[in-house]
């Protein structure tokens, strides 16, 4: 039953928004192949209402599963409680359950806000909360680091409970740039990665021909 949360989350999100999307592919499908500036301009302004329509009604979805979901994860963790998890190739048992608090942390990152948290007391780990909330979307949700060893370990880490909860999940700093690997990476439901790789990755993209 709580492997079967994700699809059934993932269903009722796409209930309530997909006939919004649906409206913003046509949107910018029009768009893109309109040759009349005039009719661009005017449907360039459809297109940022129909966008702004869905990010609020996906907000209010997201907003509304918010507890079960947080308590799916919680859930999740204290079941996966004595299983085993190979970080940076060293196997150690999995022993974290959300405390409370840390639950509120999740809710203030999902908000949009900082939740500041001094070393040892569970960023890793809270991070997961809004991470799965907001992969529930299919829209890829990326988790920034520091340093590519915090990347590797946290996506091999929290991607135990990922992987159980049915996500799919992938870390930059284990690919090289330009390959099908870190396009897989991108892909994925959840994608680890160290500031520098995000930001250089912007700029190969943008500097194509």
């Amino acid at each position: 039953e709580i492997h079967a949360k994700t699809p059934r989350f993932r269903a009722r999100i796409t209930e309530r928004v997909a006939s919004l999307r649906e409206e913003v592919d046509r949107l910018k499908a029009a768009k893109h192949a309109c040759p009349d500036p005039t009719e661009r301009l005017a449907l360039d302004e459809q297109l940022g209402n129909a966008e702004e329509a869905y990010r609020k009604a996906l907000a209010a979805v997201l907003d509304e599963i918010l507890p079960e979901a947080f308590a799916t994860v919680r859930e999740a963790c204290r079941r996966l409680i004595g299983s085993t998890v190979t970080i940076t190739g060293r196997a150690q048992p999995w022993d974290m359950i959300p405390y409370d608090v840390q639950l509120i942390g999740g809710i203030v990152l999902h908000q949009g806000k900082i939740a500041e948290m001094a070393t040892g007391e569970g960023k890793t780990l809270v991070a997961t909360l809004p991470v799965y909330l907001n992969a529930l979307t299919g829209r890829g949700v990326h988790v920034v680091t520091v340093n590519n060893y915090l990347a590797r370990r946290d996506s091999q880490w929290m991607g135990h409970l990922y992987g159980w909860l049915g996500l799919s999940y992938g870390c930059l700093d284990d690919t090289e740039p330009g390959t099908p690997e870190r396009r897989a990476a991108y892909l994925a439901d959840i994608t680890y990665g160290t500031n520098n790789e995000f930001g250089f990755d912007y700029l190969r993209d943008n500097m194509v021909f």
